[in-house]
């Protein structure tokens, strides 16, 4: 699914003075110090360019726009300030942002970034090309394809050359990092259009393009075939709505014989509550509540875009949690597929609900060497993180750190929260063997205890993405977070890094 033309990226050694391209993208520090890129343009305009450098601050992000320098070939020079010369991750990924956002108001078709080789901290070139393809496709993306009147001023850039020596780690990077950026625009895609679109079937529908385009085994079980399982609580969730659920599972295989990583992805279409009704202010943001689902699809598009040498399973329960006459109603009491059984207290606490039989599924149909599920699952994990990190929860330390460390390199990053035993106890009810909420106190901790309970024989973690899978306000829309992680994840798990 693909709405508007990304651009292209290529690797070519280049001479910043010599190419030919529509803009030539440079670094400047603070002080008016020229990166070696911006040196070697200095001494082909005898001089110019250091002179114009004074007009610009260095700091983080600053931008200025030189046409015409005497001696260079490209038509127009993009200094770009790159702050202090520490070399933080940060700084080099909003210099790239920066350049991105002035690029987008040019009329060239194609540029030169030579900002790539700027130092950045310990990391390596494969890093610094990864970060500018996914930084430039970011800023790039675009959702319209709704409105009546589209936008007649669409960017002119076509192409971007990372001017490298074309070495095969580079090559790697920008494979991998381009199809990424593929993923992400699909899961981003997803979760902007609304709830009367993307409805379960539409889920599955996309799946099965993808299934075809890559060529992946997908199956898609419908109501009667969850009944037959057992998901009472999957489908307690479902009861009320027009629109028939979906478990969707699609299989990438990358490696034969290599061991299975399970993506579990939450797939609610809509989120009103149910009975336990949400208040009216923002729910319109609840056709969101479905990213763990996209970034399933967004990360196993990546993966197979890239051929890369892993085997993914991705599982998706997808329905709407709505409320009406068939509605589940708080105290109700549903057996899972596990055989437990759950005391509803609370319909808004759903999300756990299809995502337990979807682990059990998972663990029973694919016994996987490691699952990770993805969820905006509460608002408690929002008041804890805010909209920075992702809530990262696992019953292995060695799986949690190898999350958090494709984290880092992705720089799509998690924060570790407690799996305690003790938190165990807020679930008790008199009428079940466990209930679906433990009330305010640790509210994300007590609901991956929840999901905990049906991981027992898995490699497990939990991902709560409810404050970094989109924003709101002005810039209202999905991230596509946690795309990158799960493809850094995945390759990184392979022994690729």
């Amino acid at each position: 699914m693909r709405y508007f033309r990304p651009v292209e990226f290529s690797i070519k050694a280049l001479s910043p003075e010599a190419a030919k391209a529509g803009c030539v993208v440079v670094g400047v520090y603070p002080g008016g110090e020229l990166t070696a890129a911006a040196r070697r343009l200095d001494q082909a305009s005898k001089g110019a360019l250091k002179k114009a450098a004074r007009d610009i601050s260095g700091k983080t992000g600053s931008t200025l726009l030189l046409r015409a320098l005497p001696g260079v070939a490209a038509e127009r020079v993009l200094l770009v300030g790159l702050g202090d010369k520490d070399g933080a991750e940060t700084a080099y990924r909003d210099a790239v942002r920066a350049a991105a956002n002035a690029l987008k108001e040019l009329d060239a078709k194609d540029a030169a970034l030579f900002l790539v080789d700027t130092k950045v901290a310990s990391r390596p070139l494969s890093w610094n090309v990864r970060h500018a393809v996914l930084g430039l496709r970011d800023a790039f993306y675009r959702f319209d394809q709704l409105k009546s009147q589209k936008k007649t001023n669409r960017p002119a850039l076509e192409h971007v050359v990372v001017p490298l020596s074309p070495k095969a780690e580079l090559q790697n990077a920008l494979q991998e990092a381009t199809a990424t950026a593929d993923g992400v625009d699909l899961a981003r895609t997803l979760g902007n259009l609304p709830a009367n679109i993307c409805t379960p079937g539409y889920l599955a529908e996309e799946a099965r393009k993808l299934a075809r385009e890559f060529k992946l085994e997908l199956d898609v079980l419908e109501r009667k075939d969850m009944e037959k399982l057992g998901m009472g609580s999957f489908l307690s969730v479902a009861r009320a709505s027009h629109q028939p659920p979906k478990l969707v599972v699609l299989k990438y295989e990358g490696k034969k014989g290599a061991k299975r990583l399970a993506l579990v992805g939450k797939g609610i279409t809509f989120d009103t509550g149910g009975i336990s009704l949400k208040p009216a202010g923002e729910m319109d943001e609840m056709k969101f509540d479905m990213s763990g689902a996209g970034s399933v699809l967004g990360a196993l598009r990546a993966l197979a875009g890239m051929k890369a040498p892993v085997n993914v399973v991705g599982i998706i329960p997808a329905c709407e949690n709505m409320p009406g006459g068939a509605a589940t109603k708080p105290g109700d009491v549903v057996t899972t597929l596990s055989g437990q059984t759950v005391e509803i207290l609370n319909t808004d606490a759903e999300g756990r609900l299809i995502l337990c039989d979807a682990l059990s599924y998972a663990e029973q149909r694919f016994k996987p060497d490691a699952v990770i599920d993805i969820a905006t699952l509460t608002g408690a994990c929002v008041i804890a993180l805010g909209n920075v990190a992702t809530g990262l929860f696992a019953n292995d330390q060695k799986l949690a750190d190898e999350v958090r460390a494709a984290g880092d390199d992705a720089w799509d990053r998690v924060w570790q929260m407690p799996l305690w035993e003790d938190y165990q106890e807020q679930l008790r009810s008199n009428f079940a063997d466990f209930a679906n909420i433990g009330g305010r106190p640790g509210g994300a901790i007590t609901a991956a205890c929840f999901l905990a309970r049906f991981t027992r024989k898995l490699r497990w973690a939990h991902l709560d993405i409810a404050g970094t899978a989109w924003k709101g306000g002005r810039e209202k829309g999905s991230t596509g977070r946690p795309v990158p992680l799960l493809v850094r994840f995945a390759l990184r798990h392979a022994g690729r890094k």
